[in-house]
This record gives C-alpha cells, structure tokens and sequence, in this order.
C-alpha cells in the first residue's frame, strides 16, 4: 500500500499562551527586593532585561528596580513603595499590597538564580516564537526569494542566542589552559600557532592567522591585494605551507567569477600568463602546465562563493554553514566596499560600512576562524606624497574598520609611481603591517610577478625578473 501523505500542519491556534512562568518573575522580584545587591547583579550577569518579563506589572517593577540600582538609591520594600508613588506608576505595579504580597511570598533570596533561569528560559522561548512568526510571514507576504528569507530567519534564530548565559571562565582556569598552550609550543617547537599562509616573512612576525583575528589587506586599486588573498588562500587549502597541512578555505568573491578566480589560480600555479589563454598563444607546453596544475587544485578543499552584492546577514550565515559542514579554517572576503547591510544603508555610507566592519568581526570571533577581508585605500595616499606611501587613516569610507581588525596590512607597489626611489623594482610590493594587535609592525617585501598575478617570498639580492613567463610558458 502506498505510504499516506503527511497531513498539513493545523492552522495556527489563537488560544495559547506565549511561554512564561508567573510564579518564577514574582520570585525574582521577591528576591530583588530582599537581597537587591546581589540579585539584581545576577539579573544583569544572567543578560536578564525588562524585555524577558512577560507581566506588565513585573516589567514595570523590575525596569524601577534596575534603575534605583543604578542611581545606587536604597532599596527594600518601603523605597521601592515610595519611589513607585514619586513617580506615578504605583497603580501600574499593581499597588501597595501587591508589591508587599512579593515579598512574603518569596521565602527567601538564595534561590534568585533559579528563579532567573526559568524568566530567562521562557523569554527565549518567547523570542524564538516571535521569529518564527516573523518568517512564516514573510514566506507567505515577503517579496523576498527563499535563499534570501532562509539566510535571514537563520541569522535572526542566531541573534537569539546573543541572550542565552555566557559564563565567565574562572581565572585559574584561564591561567591553566593558556600554560597547557605555552607547554604545547615549547614541546612542540612550533613558532606558527595559526594558520600559516606560506608567505615565510608573514607567518614569521603574525605566528599565522589566529582564530578569531579579522585581519584587513588593504590597498588602492590594481595593487594585487586580490591576487595576495587567493594565493594565501591556495597556500592554505593546498597545503604549501609550514606544515604541509591542508586546510578547509572559503573564499566570497563579491567582484570576480568563480571562473575568473579558477582561471586565477591555474595561471599562478602552472606559472603560465593569463594573456596566453587564447587560441593563438596556447601551446603544448603550457597546456601541459596547466593539466598539471588542475590536478591539486581540483582536490584542494577551497569552497568559493560568488554571489553578487552579498549583505553582511547573507555571508555570515553562509560562512556558519560552510564551517558546520566543511569545517572551514580561513575565510576569504573580497571586498568590503562591495558588501551591503540594509537595516543601516539609511544612515549613510560610513555607518553601514561600520556595521559591516563589525560583523566581520564578530563572525570570525563566532566561528573561531581567521576572516582575511580586502579593503579599498581612499585617494589621500597619492595626494599626499609622491611615493603614495598608505596610512591607516586612509582606510576607506570608516574608521572603524581599523578599530575592529587585529591586523591590517597595507600593500603597494612602488613601481606605480615613478618618483618612488625603488620604482625601477618591477616585481617588488610591499606589505606593511600597520597593525598587528598582538605582535610587531613592520614592512615585509614580497614579489609580484604581474603576468602570473603571483606573489612569493622575496629573497633579497635575487632579481625576480627571471620569473616573468615567457609565451612557451614557465618551467
């Protein structure tokens, strides 16, 4: 027999009540008002607001409560009583008696957090409805496709959990795992403790890109700073680096192709032009490289997303379900300027910039990954001095992104600009580190080969010119 059809879901009921526990938010304000120093701290620790009361009555006594703890008024049930009346809301509270009628029937303080817990439980509860809510109906009244409605009911599930407890780690145990990671290192001999990125001078001065870091390549347009990102990125995925490791990488592509970025990748790493990719200049030799080089690169871990004019909600929740499914280690974002974030695009642009900024930040503090995002450099450098040379401050469109980041790098190129004294260097770029959070700043000189759209480690003394391809292509 044939297996019956699922039944459709019952039309929503209109007679339940949305989650709460009457009885456990009279037992926090009881216990408020007999111990207010301690409970209305734990109420503060526990991320307990007004908003998690589901009474009226409760949210206008525990909002005065706060508040009175906050002008560090006296507190028990005479001031609460008399503030209440003060200030014309002792009716709003349900009067004398029922503020009164708290106290007795709380029988004592000590079990605050229990009665915290319940509020707070109910009040996730209540928060996940409402947002569940909100997608039904935007699946039904929503002008929006699905993917964009499923990235945005995934995010707003996500900003839940910004209310859920997070514990403070008790400072012994804190020491004690940040030794158990010093005797690591000491009896491994590691000097990368994060993920190395095959740029020797790099790793040397970062110890590799540390989960959590959001580290900004910077610089003006055609300086590279995509071509160095998707050579760390093949790096990484493909396992040339310090320790031979491959690594899971997402890289967003917000300007360039998936194909573009292919076309990329095979040119650096067969060391064959780009230019000789057409029918007339494409021989057996460089058809050889390439084939040889597509065999890695078809297995390497790299998962690229080229979706066009990305919000920062959109790429988060991508970036979250990348690493749950694939475990991804280094995220690549190319490039900021091109990201959008609707609910601050009316604040103009240095806002939402700033918004950006902070969510990149946060997702590579959520996924513990390091989150390399490219960033445009304004015109001041080359109106500045003749050598272009970039500041922090010339970060484009918010200052805020250098606040968020924990290492921006600056990369030129001097042979843009003829008055720069290296400018006779063709394949020389620098990287400046300008900010290194926790570490030293200082310059690191890298070669470019442009045809190859290639940076390597420079070894001073050695002119890099024997690099540039040829037509046949590069041994």
């Amino acid at each position: 027999m044939p297996t019956a059809a699922p039944t459709a879901p019952a039309a929503g009921r209109t007679d339940r009540l949305p989650p709460y526990s009457e009885e456990a938010e009279r037992g926090v304000l009881g216990a408020a008002l007999l111990d207010p120093d301690r409970v209305i701290d734990l109420c503060i620790e526990n991320n307990l607001g007004t908003e998690a009361f589901y009474t009226p009555t409760h949210r206008v006594l525990f909002d005065l409560l706060v508040k009175m703890r906050e002008q560090n008024r006296a507190i028990d049930l005479l001031t609460m009583s008399q503030r209440l009346k003060d200030l014309g809301l002792l009716e709003q509270a349900g009067g004398a008696a029922y503020v009164e009628q708290l106290v007795e029937s709380t029988p004592t303080a000590a079990h605050a957090e229990y009665y915290i817990d319940i509020v707070r439980q109910k009040f996730l509860l209540r928060c996940v409805i409402d947002r569940c809510r909100e997608s039904i109906d935007s699946c039904y009244y929503g002008e929006e496709n699905a993917d964009a409605i499923l990235d945005k009911a995934e995010q707003s599930l996500f900003d839940v959990s910004d209310y859920q407890r997070r514990a403070m780690t008790p400072w012994p145990a804190v020491i004690k795992g940040t030794m158990t990671h010093i005797e690591q290192i000491m009896t491994e001999r590691r000097d990368i403790t994060g993920v190395p990125t095959g740029f020797v001078d790099f790793d040397r001065i970062t110890h590799g890109l540390q989960a959590g870091d959001m580290i900004i390549i910077a610089a003006r347009p055609s300086m590279g700073k995509t071509s160095l990102a998707l050579n760390i990125a093949e790096n990484v995925a493909l396992g040339d680096v310090a320790d031979h490791v491959r690594r899971p990488v997402a890289v967003f592509s917000l300007e360039m192709s998936t194909d573009q970025l292919a076309r990329r990748m095979l040119c650096s790493r067969a060391n064959v032009s780009a230019s000789n990719l057409t029918g007339s200049y494409l021989n057996a030799a460089n058809h050889a490289q390439l084939v040889q080089a597509a065999a890695p690169l078809s297995k390497a871990p790299l998962y690229v997303d080229d979706t066009a004019g990305l919000s920062a909600v959109e790429l988060r929740a991508r970036a979250r379900r990348l690493k749950k499914r694939f475990g991804i280690e280094l995220i690549v974002v190319d490039y900021l300027q091109m990201m959008n974030f609707p609910q601050f695009s009316r604040e103009g642009r240095q806002r939402e910039t700033q918004a950006i900024s902070g969510a990149m930040k946060a997702m590579a503090k959520e996924l513990r990954v390091p989150v390399i995002v490219l960033s445009q450099l304004s015109r001041a450098p080359e109106t500045r001095d003749k050598n272009a040379v970039p500041k922090l401050s010339d970060l484009r469109d918010s200052g805020s992104i250098e606040q968020d980041a924990d290492v921006v790098a600056l990369l030129r190129r001097p042979c843009k600009y003829p008055e720069d004294p290296e400018a006779h260097d063709q394949t020389l770029a620098i990287l400046d580190i300008a900010k290194h959070r926790n570490g030293q700043c200082r310059e690191i000189r890298l070669n470019f080969i442009g045809e190859l759209t290639k940076f390597e480690t420079r070894q001073e003394g050695v002119d890099a010119a024997n690099y540039a391809p040829s037509s046949g292509g590069v041994g």
